[in-house]
């Protein structure tokens, strides 16, 4: 590896190389360098990280090692790691993932599981996920409710494109219908569905440059910029919801931080919800708001 060039050549094992990559990312500021070491390096071997512990003196071939150091270059470049692996784990199933469709992440699952509760009690229950992406809360949803059908809108074709692709490696392509749009423009207003759910774009504009370069460099902006106070996308969507929602259906939004308040008083304004709930994400932090119509 071009970064380890003067490292002996006993170190060109699992041991050696996790030891340097670690150091190297430590020096480049990385935040969990030793973790990121491990993941990249069992993504080359096409092995799980569990095998590298158990094989920690097995050489480390030249053409891996080349495989290898090219991921880690990437990585060095603040490149995702799901960019580079090709994956993301989020509610126990492994998404593919590709540039220009915001990349899954565990604080969304907090709204994945509010809305299999509510979902829980329905005997057929109907979803509209805007702004699909991955299709990672679609997805997960299908998975965990064999009865459910869903729809899932996008502006992106990429994301769409993705979304399909994960659909059938799960098994629920035939229950969730996917739309290219933008919110609910070519969906016909009617009280179809029993939950309207949507991880939308809320950071406020100003503050995304701020953000870690695997953002800030690396995620699609139109996934992310909510407009001045952040709030504009979900403004719109509270605008239309209670057109598509049946009688005592549910908004369900997840929320940036600080925003939960606010949100509710915009579904209670924009969508004449009677009742709002706030929920924390694994980390205690309020995550998603829900409200009743």
């Amino acid at each position: 590896m071009a970064q380890h060039r003067d490292a002996p050549r006993r170190n060109w094992t699992v041991k050696g190389l996790l030891e340097w990559t670690t150091q190297y990312f430590a020096e480049k500021g990385l935040g969990a360098p030793r973790l990121d070491a491990e993941v990249l390096l069992a993504h080359v071997l096409g092995k799980d990280r569990l095998y590298l512990y158990l094989n920690l003196e097995r050489p480390v071939t030249p053409s891996e090692r080349a495989d290898y150091r090219a991921a880690v270059l990437r990585r060095a470049r603040r490149e995702p790691i799901a960019l580079i692996t090709g994956e993301k784990e989020f509610w126990s199933f492994s998404f593919a993932v590709a540039p220009g469709v915001l990349i899954p992440r565990p604080d969304t699952e907090a709204l994945v599981e509010r809305v299999i509760e509510k979902m829980a009690g329905l005997a057929r229950p109907r979803f509209l996920e805007i702004g699909v992406g991955s299709g990672a809360i679609s997805i997960s949803l299908l998975r965990e409710n064999q009865h459910a059908l869903g729809v899932g809108t996008d502006i992106s074709t990429a994301a769409l494109h993705l979304a399909r692709q994960n659909a059938m490696r799960a098994g629920v392509s035939s229950r969730l219908d996917l739309v290219a749009c933008d919110l609910f423009s070519a969906l016909r207003p009617g009280r179809y569905f029993h939950i309207v759910c949507s991880n939308p774009p809320y950071i406020p504009t100003r503050d995304i440059s701020a953000l870690e370069p695997e953002i800030s460099s690396f995620e699609p902006i139109a996934a992310l910029d909510g407009g001045k106070d952040g709030l504009s996308v979900i403004r719109r969507i509270a605008r239309a919801a209670s057109e598509f929602l049946a009688p005592g259906g549910f908004i369900a939004l997840e929320v940036g931080d600080h925003q939960a308040q606010d949100v509710a008083g915009i579904l209670e304004q924009y969508s004449g919800c009677r009742e709002t709930m706030v929920y924390k994400d694994l980390a205690g932090k309020d995550r998603v708001v829900m409200g009743s119509v």
